[in-house]
């Protein structure tokens, strides 16, 4: 039955996401808030569509913890699951990410219609002020950004150090940190074709006030919070594996 239900899960992935990929580049000329919610209704379709074909739900602890204007969210990363469910937890918001995913056709033009913050890896330094110039350009339309501070999907029981970036690009943008755990590999692991049925956990953590701090420090805190909160309520899925 897990095959079956991951089978009908990804049936539908080749059949919404072109549709979508075409709406998000029809509407290019609207205001970039307003593209954004319409091009939403792709993830929030996706988890209907798992929770019905695989049973695969969700939970947000500490939802009272986000502040009222927009933030720099630190989220751990294990999976495809919180690209889809972090766009209907938080306000409207923007992602850092590779600049080459946006020369993909048609999955990375629509991608350009979402206003991510799109960064050169290959060049540090140049990636930190594209970083910090693009961040502002979005604070100021009323997006919050989220960053992957792993840089990759790290699988359940894994452990890969924080980077620093995140922490910086709130710094420099003087606003606060949201910090968010999740368990989401433990019911869809990295870069897996199945789907487990069960409960993800989200937990929102309360903003880690970055002013006056060193960007290792607030990094560290984020970490320490985000591990913590995943050996709290972690390991109970079907594919949890310890760290060893």
């Amino acid at each position: 039955m897990i095959w079956l239900r991951s089978i009908l899960y990804w049936l539908a992935v080749p059949i919404v996401t072109p549709i979508f990929c075409v709406i998000a580049i029809l509407i290019l000329p609207l205001p970039p808030m307003l593209r954004y919610r319409i091009i939403r209704g792709w993830s929030w379709i996706m988890l209907k569509w798992l929770k019905f074909t695989c049973g695969l739900t969700y939970r947000v602890e500490g939802l009272e913890n986000l502040p009222a204007n927009p933030a720099v969210v630190m989220s751990k990363h294990q999976s495809a699951w919180e690209t889809l469910a972090l766009q209907h937890v938080f306000p409207p918001q923007v992602w850092v990410l590779k600049k080459e995913l946006l020369k993909l056709p048609i999955f990375g033009w629509g991608l350009a219609t979402l206003s991510p913050i799109a960064i050169d890896r290959s060049n540090r330094a140049e990636a930190q002020k594209q970083l910090i110039s693009q961040g502002k350009d979005r604070l100021t339309k009323g997006f919050w950004i989220v960053i992957f501070p792993e840089g990759t999907r790290v699988p359940s029981g894994a452990y890969k150090p924080y980077k620093q970036g995140g922490a910086r690009l709130a710094l420099d943008l003087e606003v606060p940190i949201v910090p968010v755990a999740h368990n989401s590999g433990e019911y869809w692991p990295r870069n897996s074709f199945l789907k487990w049925p069960g409960e993800i956990v989200m937990v929102v953590g309360k903003p880690i006030d970055p002013a006056g701090r060193s960007p290792h420090d607030v990094t560290q805190e984020v970490e320490n919070w985000i591990e913590a909160e995943i050996q709290r309520f972690g390991g109970v899925g079907p594919c949890y594996a310890p760290k060893k």
